[in-house]
């Protein structure tokens, strides 16, 4: 506004001042006018004649020249007006509000505000679209899938058979309408879906809206999904309604339903079983294709023409649609397994098509006896791996003539571990799983057992992880040992299932009963200073019945409370608590070893410091060392100068002499 003020005051139509009061009143581009009127208007009153008489020509050449000042004048600020109004709505003339009252600038401050606002929501609204992105790992992208699954396998199924069985198609017209067209609002709506998909990249979720759609838009599925959207039934406005094979485009949409199949099959619990079912579906569906594409040959042919095609519709007998497309069906059954027992064809275009049937059904039969068998062998795949361990153990005793009754107990034990299904190696499954998987599988299924455990109560978590990946599960027949008295103790035990037994030196005395989450052995492994026992086992444990433990070795113990120094304070003060309230704990060989203890400590503690004065020693003999290789390149840089100082030196001293003598000769001649 001040740029179009200071041009306007610069004309030749603005040389007077307006008065200082219209300025106060009237707005600056309304003055501006209103004093380039009046200005134009009194210059032309100047050079009007005093006598009112005729004007002369001059005048009115300056009153036109006034006019076209004014009317550009007016056209300019149009164009002005209508290029910054959005500007002024949204930004206001700072120089323009400090003129103006306290409520205009309320005013205006809330204009701008609610502006504000909307640009706001509508930058949240493009950005939460920017977000939305699919994972297609997650439960949104499957649940898609199986809504996009339906239609692909609706187009599949129905629109062969409409475009074969003319009288399904007539009867049912507005239903076919109706499924059709939200089936392809469904494919719209996957393509959609499709854009906006993510993908891995370098292990993170890209979202970036340009790399998912140009990674989509670069594949061949991007123009297969383009092509099964085509408005190909727009041409039933030239054909008519029934004519649905216009539509067999929608037939390029099938990936979508493969994937969805391969994320069932990757997601069930019973993969067999859908794999089954998902075979029996495919044998149906071309099963299908191949009775309605009987049926249309029928037609092509002629209905009732010969023994071959389908009987002739006019016979009430077969005139029934349920009833044309059962046998239809019952003819392709016949044909694709191969059973025979058909009409022989007649035509050569009937020969072809039996030859080409048969072909197909040799490669069903083949795939319906490969995979059925493949799917019987995986099933039963850990039953024969068991069998053939449980074959190789009885070959083994009756070569080495084992007595019956361990055969039996042997046998027995095996029965009990595959009817308790406990005949699954737990390290062999899960070895290709990474450890922090494995870690977690290991704490849902033992972590319980191990809380249980006092002596490992209130430890750190990462501990008892490291232990839970390296417990190994133990089965115990009825009457077996699992430790006996005076036996070196090489392993810890815990009770998953069953009951043992504290029995006295004849095996039958019992002294006490441990249930599920108890624990022994783990005095003897944690070589406790000033124990009576060492590390020898202080009582006789037997099962009463069949027994499900875990079993902690020494070594794997020790190397787990290495890295947790504090864990393995408080595992050793426990099981010296256990000790004393046995009676089994020495007090004087436990200062002894206290004492002995803070003697090592020292004897660390001096180490370390060894330790640190070697390394600062060898610290300031490297500095030196360097030290004295600058010295020495530097005294032989010295020594290289003085070396050429001399040289020069000799060299002038030897010029001057051999002027000195030329001089006496030259001056002793006569």
């Amino acid at each position: 506004m001040m740029a179009k003020n200071n041009g306007l005051q610069s004309s030749p139509a603005n040389h007077h001042p307006c008065p200082p009061g219209q300025a106060r009143v009237e707005g600056t581009g309304r003055t501006t006018r209103t004093c380039s009127t009046q200005d134009d208007t009194s210059e032309g009153q100047r050079g009007a004649p005093s006598n009112g008489g005729e004007q002369p020509p001059a005048s009115a050449f300056q009153g036109r020249r006034t006019l076209a000042r004014i009317a550009r004048l007016v056209l300019v600020l149009r164009d002005w007006a209508s290029r910054s109004l959005h500007e002024e709505q949204q930004k206001p003339d700072p120089f323009l509000e400090r003129f103006q009252g306290t409520e205009f600038q309320a005013v205006a401050a809330r204009i701008a505000s609610d502006l504000q606002d909307e640009d706001t929501e509508e930058g949240n609204k493009r950005k939460k679209w920017q977000i939305f992105v699919v994972d297609p790992a997650g439960d949104g992208y499957y649940c898609w899938l199986s809504v996009i699954a339906v239609p692909v396998l609706y187009n599949w199924c129905l629109l062969i058979a409409r475009a074969c069985f003319n009288d399904l198609q007539e009867t049912y017209v507005v239903l076919w309408l109706v499924l059709d067209y939200v089936s392809d609002s469904i494919y719209i709506g996957d393509i959609v879906i499709r854009l906006r998909t993510g993908f891995l990249e370098q292990g993170l979720l890209v979202k970036n809206t340009k790399k998912l759609r140009d990674n989509y838009i670069h594949t061949l599925q991007f123009k297969l999904d383009v092509l099964s959207i085509l408005p190909t039934d727009l041409a039933y406005f030239t054909v008519g309604l029934h004519c649905p094979e216009l539509r067999f485009n929608r037939l390029l949409r099938f990936s979508r339903m493969f994937e969805f199949f391969n994320r069932t099959e990757t997601r069930t619990s019973h993969p067999n079983i859908f794999r089954i079912s998902n075979l029996v579906l495919y044998i149906l569906v071309i099963i299908h294709w191949n009775a309605c594409i009987y049926y249309a040959i029928s037609k092509a042919i002629g209905l009732g023409k010969d023994s071959w095609v389908y009987p002739n519709i006019t016979d009430p007998e077969y005139s029934n649609l349920t009833l044309g497309y059962v046998y239809c069906l019952y003819w392709s059954t016949l044909t694709l397994t191969t059973i025979g027992e058909t009409p022989p064809p007649v035509t050569d275009e009937e020969y072809l098509f039996v030859i080409f049937d048969f072909l197909i059904g040799v490669l069903i039969f083949a795939t319906i006896v490969g995979n059925v068998g493949s799917m019987i062998s995986n099933m039963n795949a850990t039953r024969a791996e068991f069998q053939a361990k449980v074959d190789a153990i009885k070959h083994y005793m009756q070569f080495h003539k084992v007595s019956k009754d361990v055969e039996t107990k042997v046998i027995k034990w095996f029965d009990y571990v595959w009817t308790n299904k406990k005949a699954v190696d737990e390290r062999e499954v899960l070895k290709n799983l990474p450890d922090k998987l494995r870690a977690e599988i290991a704490i849902n299924v033992h972590l319980e057992t191990l809380k249980k455990v006092r002596i490992f109560q209130n430890c750190e978590a990462d501990l008892l992880v490291e232990l839970v990946l390296k417990l190994r599960p133990q089965v115990f027949s009825p009457g077996d040992y699992i430790c006996r008295k005076g036996d070196i103790g090489k392993e810890m035990y815990i009770i998953k299932e069953g009951k043992l037994a504290v029995v006295g030196d004849d095996g039958t005395t019992q002294y006490a009963l441990l249930t599920a989450g108890s624990c022994f052995g783990e005095i003897s492994i944690l070589n406790i200073k000033g124990s009576k026992m060492g590390n020898r086992r202080t009582a006789n444990i037997r099962s009463l019945g069949y027994s499900d433990l875990f079993c902690l070795s020494k070594e794997d113990l020790m190397e787990a409370v290495t890295e947790y120094p504090d864990a393995k304070k408080i595992l050793e003060e426990r099981g010296r608590e256990i000790l004393i309230k046995e009676g089994l704990l020495d007090e004087s060989a436990t200062e002894e070893s206290t004492e002995g203890k803070s003697m090592e400590e020292r004897l660390d503690s001096l180490a370390l410091n060894l330790d640190t004065l070697h390394t600062r020693f060898g610290r300031v003999l490297t500095e030196y060392n360097y030290a004295q290789k600058k010295l020495k390149q530097r005294i032989a840089v010295l020594e290289s100068q003085m070396r050429q100082q001399d040289l020069e030196d000799f060299s002038d001293s030897s010029d001057s002499l051999l002027e000195d003598e030329v001089k006496a000769l030259l001056g002793g001649t006569p």
